[in-house]
């Protein structure tokens, strides 16, 4: 049962609630987030078509590419602004991990270079990067079982 109180709050909080635009904002993100995409897999048909390169090289230092404008972008300071236009669509795993990133470090670079941009970056990074190995332990103990039992 819910209190008087708490259906009061929840009525007044119902009454002034900002009413999101949906389709505008689902349009947003499928355009961003897809020509964020197209981008990315327009600089990767360069490198391999005309670069010569193999499709695991081109595939590396697409992401190294993608990661290096999203950090300039977020240093400049546009990256929230384009998030607001953007919605979801520029939240692709790499752009946003690299946005996260760069945020903590950018909110610690007061306490120096070791202390604040270091250990802040890695703030969000090491939660990553700790459940990814344990994760990657796990698939490959259970990969590992697979085998030795002849189902894998």
């Amino acid at each position: 049962m819910q209190s008087q109180e708490v259906k009061g709050y929840k009525s007044l909080m119902k009454k002034h609630e900002v009413k999101k635009p949906l389709f505008k904002s689902f349009s947003a993100a499928f355009l961003f987030g897809g020509g964020l995409c197209a981008a990315a897999q327009f600089i990767f048909n360069l490198f391999v078509r005309y670069g010569g390169w193999q499709h695991d090289q081109a595939a590396g230092i697409v992401l190294v590419i993608v990661i290096a404008v999203t950090t300039l972008v977020t240093a400049l300071g546009y990256y929230d602004n384009l998030g607001q236009i953007a919605g979801a669509g520029l939240a692709v795993p790499i752009s946003g991990f690299a946005n996260s990133m760069v945020c903590a470090a950018i909110d610690d670079r007061s306490e120096g270079i070791v202390q604040g941009v270091a250990t802040g970056s890695f703030k969000l990074a090491g939660a990553v990067i700790v459940f990814g190995c344990v994760s990657a332990f796990i698939v490959g103990i259970i990969y590992w079982l697979g085998g030795l039992l002849g189902f894998l």
